[in-house]
Formats: C-alpha cells, sequence, structure tokens
C-alpha cells in the first residue's frame, strides 16, 4: 500500500538525508555535541538520581503482540561451581535470551524502514538474516549522555494518566513544555510521559499494550524544528495504537527513525521522575543512556538514570 500523501509531505519536511554527511550512521545524535554536555551537567543540582528502566524478567511487558520479542529468560548456567577443585572460590553464573527490544530499550535507526529505505537512503536490504544491520547498527552509538527534559504531558493535562485513544500532538508538547519551564533545545532528550505504564505497574500488561496513547503523527515536526536529539515515552508501541489515521501504520517509526535519523525509546518508567520533577518544580535533569552495544543490533536494552 502507498502510504498517503500527508505522510509523505510531512517525510519531506523533516528529513535529515545527508545534513550529516552521506555515511553518518548516527543521525540526530550529532546534535548532542561537547558544549552540549558541558551545559547538560550544569542541570545537576541536587545529585538526586532517578532510575527510569524496568526490571528484566519473564513477567516482563511483552504480551506477544509482536512476533518474536520475547521477555527475558534467565536462566542458572553455574550454581556454587568450584571449577578449579574441591575447596577453591566458587561461582554463580547465568545466561539470558530476550529480545533486545523487550524492556526498556532504543529503536535503532536501521529498527524500521519504508519505500525499501532506511535512514539517510540506505537500502533496506542491508538488515540481513546472519549479519543483523551494517548499516546504524545500534553499536554506532558510543555514548548517550545529554540534558533530558520531561514533558510530562499527563500532569499538565491535569491527568494521572492519558486516554488510550489520545495521540500527543504538538500542542501537547508546547503545553507541557510551559509546565516545565524550560525550552526544549537542540542537543536535548526529550522524554514524553503519558502515564500509560501505570497499566503494567499494576499488573495489566494487556491494557497497557492496547489501546495506547502515544505520539501523534504531528509529533515529528515539533521534534524536527527543536533540532531534539532522541525522545523516549511510557508506552509498548512509543505512537498511539491503533493510529490515528485509518490503515496508517507505524508512521511516527519511520518519520522519527527513517527520515529524521532520531533515536526512540519505549517502556521508560516515567512515574518516579514525575514525582521528583513536580517536587523539585524543574523538568530538566542530566540524562545517561547509552543502549547496549549488540552488533547489528537494530536496537538495545539501556537502564537510563536522570540525575537532578
Amino acid at each position: 500500500m502507498t502510504l498517503p500523501q500527508e505522510f509523505q509531505d510531512i517525510a519531506k519536511r523533516v528529513n535529515n538525508w545527508g545534513r550529516w554527511g552521506r555515511d553518518d550512521e548516527i543521525g540526530t545524535l550529532n546534535l548532542i555535541t561537547d558544549e552540549v554536555v558541558r551545559t547538560a551537567a550544569a542541570a545537576v543540582r541536587s545529585g538526586r538520581r532517578v532510575p527510569l528502566g524496568l526490571p528484566l524478567q519473564q513477567d516482563g511487558v511483552q504480551t506477544g503482540m509482536i512476533p518474536g520479542r520475547v521477555n527475558p529468560l534467565h536462566t542458572m548456567v553455574a550454581i556454587n561451581l568450584e571449577i578449579f577443585g574441591p575447596g577453591t572460590v566458587a561461582t554463580n553464573d547465568d545466561a539470558v535470551t530476550m529480545g533486545l527490544q523487550a524492556a526498556t530499550h532504543w529503536d535503532g535507526l536501521a529498527h524500521v524502514s519504508h519505500g525499501g529505505r532506511l535512514y539517510n537512503g540506505r537500502p533496506a536490504g542491508t538488515v540481513t538474516a546472519h549479519g543483523g544491520a551494517a548499516f546504524a547498527g545500534i553499536e554506532k552509538i558510543p555514548s548517550l549522555v545529554s540534558r533530558g527534559v520531561l514533558l510530562d504531558v499527563a500532569r499538565a493535562r491535569g491527568e494521572d494518566r492519558l486516554e488510550g485513544t489520545h495521540a500527543v500532538g504538538p500542542e501537547d508538547l508546547a503545553a507541557a513544555e510551559e509546565m516545565a519551564g524550560t525550552r526544549v533545545r537542540a542537543g536535548d532528550i526529550v522524554l514524553v510521559r503519558t502515564g500509560q505504564i501505570q497499566h503494567y505497574l499494576a499488573g495489566d500488561k494487556q491494557a497497557y499494550a492496547y489501546p495506547s496513547p502515544g505520539l501523534s503523527l504531528y509529533a515529528p515536526e515539533w521534534f524536527h524544528e527543536r533540532d531534539v536529539a532522541a525522545v523516549a515515552d511510557d508506552t509498548l508501541t512509543f505512537e498511539i495504537f491503533p493510529p490515528e489515521v485509518e490503515n496508517l501504520w507505524m508512521p511516527v517509526h519511520a518519520l522519527d527513525l527513517v527520515e529524521m535519523g532520531m533515536l526512540q525509546g519505549q517502556n521508560w518508567n516515567l512515574e518516579g521522575l514525575s514525582e521528583v520533577c513536580a517536587e523539585e518544580g524543574r523538568y530538566d535533569f542530566l540524562l545517561t543512556a547509552t543502549p547496549e552495544p549488540f552488533t547489528g543490533g537494530t536496537g538495545a536494552p539501556v537502564a537510563p538514570v536522570a540525575v537532578l
């Protein structure tokens, strides 16, 4: 099916292909310069640290809706094993099988394609069964540290949790930015809180998965105008699900990852951060969120921490 003209028009307006050179593989992360990081460090005032990642566990957020994306299966492979003989130091070792995007994660730029193309116009066929992503693999991101800004859309609307049919558009982002008291600037990492993850934290992962509020088709233009480096939210699907435009599935993924080259994250637990930010009366912080460097990965788990 051909993507509708409205999508094509937005894609042209947010396209970053060639902006950082034809061989670029990290997209908008180029906006996180040394100066941006030095400035971000000034956001640390109290030293409070807020973890934003979900536990990696077998009873995780995945429901089977996304084929192959399995929750972590943790297995002990050695228990008090005296590998150098009786009476020597004993070791415990374990292994895990999981989808790289099973829990709190970043989607890499090779995660989706459209029209047979990935970010920067590279062929979708550069992702192969044996090698994974030959172009823009998640390991190409050596570090990810910048100023983070929480856009607490739910709180800005006076709600604890957005309705499952709510598409987070530019007007929502602008209202949350006004409440935050700081302007989102180039190189920032934006975290969008909907409150949706409350369902999972309460034990109902089906309600967490569907229906879900999320970013609107029109949100990427707002991020592009501000030169945002990356965006993450507290939902399974990132964008509103089911989609706001009938039969237009995953358009925000395509606009963010393919057209803009902007990393996006899902299943971030922003509940504690929302409380701390409201308590301190500020919504910016230093954010550390480097993905695990799986070679050829199209995404990777992350254990992000906000430092206020």
